[in-house]
């Protein structure tokens, strides 16, 4: 079991760890982690382990065994042993803007109130598949709407409930193809606005900004048809 220390701060830039596996594959199991690993449209994360006066590139995190997660290396080194005290070391610019991205396309969802069958996330850009059949008629409109939210600065927290409290609250659920994380029954929650006042509420694994405004300006890209029922949203970072 790895403990997923970027979910109680995703901020951390750098953490103190225990190789505690390494798997067939050659990827690195540490006690705890803040590299996020692949999973809800959300890619790896990269960075370097050290020890020992050696460095040693990851190219990305993956999920493995049960609640293990596993850091890839970038290149065939020498490893680490079991048992070896490392320092996790986060390339922050790109998990960074995978957050921006991630916590725009949750304001996106509001924006364009259609359920969701898919999505994906990059360091420069986001998409959003929704299930409607026609291409919104204002474009504009969606851009702008997007940008208030940021300009508003609004917080972004996370909270905890159970899955039978999920259960008895379906409509939390936007996305249709994707079963919303969980582990030991229990379910997290973004939200995005404070108090009484929120505008966003969803069940989501995955690492945010603190507040709307750290996502900085977007830019509306393209919208596809995909399909007779899916049409595909495309937003971007400005900078």
């Amino acid at each position: 079991m790895t403990q997923a220390l970027y979910l109680e701060d995703a901020y951390l830039r750098e953490a103190h760890g225990i190789v505690t596996a390494i798997t067939d594959e050659g990827g690195i199991v540490l006690d705890g982690s803040i590299f996020y690993p692949t999973g809800g449209g959300q890619p790896g994360d990269s960075g370097w382990l050290a020890w020992d006066g050696k460095r040693l590139p990851i190219a990305t995190t993956v999920k493995g065994q049960g609640d293990a997660i596993a850091l890839v290396p970038a290149e065939p080194q020498i490893l680490p042993d079991v048992g070896t005290h490392v320092t996790q070391l986060l390339d922050w610019d790109r998990r960074h803007r995978h957050m921006r991205v991630h916590t725009m396309l949750h304001l996106l969802s509001v924006v364009v109130p259609f359920g969701v069958t898919g999505g994906q996330i990059s360091a420069r850009h986001g998409r959003l598949d929704f299930d409607m059949p026609d291409a919104p008629e204002d474009r504009d409109g969606i851009e702008e709407a997007l940008n208030r939210f940021i300009e508003a600065d609004l917080r972004v927290s996370e909270r905890w409930i159970t899955q039978d409290e999920l259960d008895a609250a379906p409509e939390l659920v936007k996305t249709m193809a994707v079963k919303p994380p969980k582990g030991a029954g229990r379910v997290r929650l973004v939200q995005i606005g404070s108090g009484s006042s929120w505008v966003d509420l969803q069940p989501c694994g995955g690492t945010h900004v603190a507040r709307t405004g750290e996502v900085g300006a977007l830019l509306l890209g393209k919208i596809e048809k995909k399909g007779r029922q899916n049409r595909r949203i495309y937003v971007h970072l400005d900078s």
